[in-house]
C-alpha cells in the first residue's frame, strides 16, 4: 500500500552525484535581476512545482520538500548545468524509490507518481534553478542545517526553533490568502486561484490516503471536495469549478463552451506542449480555464477497471457514483478543466 501514498513530489529526486556542499554558493544570480523576471523557467516552476513545493508552506503543513532543498542537495561544485538538466529529465521519465536521493523526503512524502511534462518545460525549470537564487521558506535554513548536522553526526541543527516554529499554527488556506493575486494579469491570477485550490485538495486527499487508504479517500472526495473548493472560492472572492466531459459527479458536467476548451487542451497535451490558461472577458467578469491532467496516482480511481482500479475501489465507486463516467484514463490525459470566474 506504500506506493499508494506517493505524493506529487515533482523534483524530489534528481539522479546527480552527491558531494560535499559546504563551500557551494546556491545564490548564483540575484532574484531582482530583470533576467530572472523574464526567465520562463520561473513561471513554469511556479505553475508545475509550487502546488506541492511551495516556499510559503510552513514546516509541518507542507506536502513536499521546497525547491531550494532540491537545489541544495543535488547541485555541487562539480555539477554542470547540462548534467543537472539531464538528471532531471531522466528522473521525470522514470521516478522510483531506488534512484531517489532525498531519503528523508521519500520517507515522509513518498516518491512522485509518474507524470508527463514536455522536455522543454523541465529544461527551462532546471535552467532557472541552476542559474538563479530561488525563494526559500523562513524555516528552511534551520531545518537544512539540522539535517546536515545529523548526517555528519554533530547535531548542528537548531531543531524546531525559531525558523520552524513561525507560522506553525497557520492553515494552508491562510498562507495562500496572504498572497495578493489581484495585481497579476488575468491569466496568471486565474491560474493562481486554480493551483492554490489544487494544493488544498491535494494536501487533504494525500493525508487521507496516507492515514486511511484509497477507499477512505473516495469518501473524502465525495464529502469534502466541494466544501474545500468553496472555502478557497471565498478566500479568493471568485467562483471556482472543476468540470469534465466525463464527469464522476453530474454536477461537474461541462457545458457546450467548456467542452470546446477541453477539446482544445486535449490537442495541446497530445502535441506535448505546455498548456496556457484560456481567458475570456464578458462584461465585468473574467473567466479563466486551465486543464486538469492525469498522473499515475489519479489512475487508482480514474484508470481502467481490473488494471489500475482494483475491485474494492471499483465497487465503492459504483456505490458513491452510480453514473460515473470518469474512468478509463491513461497517464497525461485531460480529465477536465478548471473554470475560474472573478470580477475585473
Amino acid at each position: 500500500m506504500r506506493h499508494v501514498t506517493i505524493l506529487l513530489s515533482f523534483l524530489l529526486f534528481f539522479n546527480c552525484n552527491s558531494k560535499s556542499k559546504d563551500s557551494i554558493s546556491y545564490d548564483a544570480k540575484p532574484t531582482d535581476n530583470n533576467s530572472v523576471i523574464e526567465h520562463l523557467g520561473k513561471k513554469l516552476m511556479e505553475t508545475n512545482c509550487y502546488v506541492c513545493h511551495s516556499p510559503t508552506a510552513n514546516h509541518d503543513d507542507r506536502i513536499g520538500p521546497p525547491m531550494i532543498a532540491i537545489k541544495k542537495h543535488y547541485i555541487d561544485s562539480d555539477t554542470s548545468k547540462e548534467e543537472f538538466i539531464a538528471s532531471i529529465q531522466a528522473w521525470i521519465k522514470n521516478p522510483n524509490e531506488d534512484d531517489a536521493k532525498m531519503r528523508g523526503a521519500v520517507r515522509r512524502f513518498g516518491v512522485m507518481p509518474k507524470q508527463h511534462f514536455p522536455e522543454e518545460t523541465i529544461e527551462q525549470i532546471a535552467d532557472y534553478m541552476f542559474e538563479f537564487k530561488i525563494e526559500q521558506p523562513e524555516w528552511f535554513e534551520d531545518h537544512f542545517n539540522e539535517e546536515k548536522g545529523k548526517h555528519k553526526g554533530k547535531g548542528k541543527g537548531k531543531g524546531k526553533g525559531k525558523g520552524m516554529g513561525n507560522g506553525k499554527k497557520k492553515s494552508m488556506q491562510n498562507q495562500q490568502a496572504q498572497t495578493n493575486f489581484e495585481d497579476l494579469p488575468y491569466a496568471e491570477r486565474g491560474l493562481k486561484y486554480a493551483l492554490t485550490t489544487k494544493a488544498i485538495l491535494g494536501k487533504n486527499l494525500m493525508g487521507t490516503i496516507k492515514k486511511k487508504g484509497t477507499l477512505e479517500a473516495l469518501t473524502f472526495c465525495n464529502e469534502k471536495a466541494y466544501p474545500l473548493t468553496d472555502s478557497m472560492a471565498i478566500v479568493h472572492n471568485a467562483t471556482i469549478k472543476r468540470v469534465s466531459d466525463k464527469p464522476r459527479n453530474l454536477n461537474n458536467k461541462a457545458n457546450t463552451e467548456e467542452l470546446g476548451y477541453i477539446k482544445t487542451f486535449k490537442q495541446v497535451v497530445a502535441n506535448n506542449k505546455e498548456a496556457s490558461p484560456i481567458v475570456k472577458e464578458l462584461d465585468n467578469k473574467v473567466h479563466v480555464y486551465y486543464p486538469i491532467t492525469t498522473n499515475t496516482m489519479c489512475l487508482q480511481c480514474h484508470g481502467k477497471p481490473n488494471e489500475t482500479i482494483d475491485n474494492q475501489t471499483l465497487t465503492k465507486l459504483n456505490s458513491l457514483y452510480p453514473n460515473d463516467m470518469a474512468i478509463g484514463y491513461n497517464v497525461n490525459e485531460v480529465r477536465g478543466i478548471w473554470n475560474i470566474t472573478f470580477d475585473k
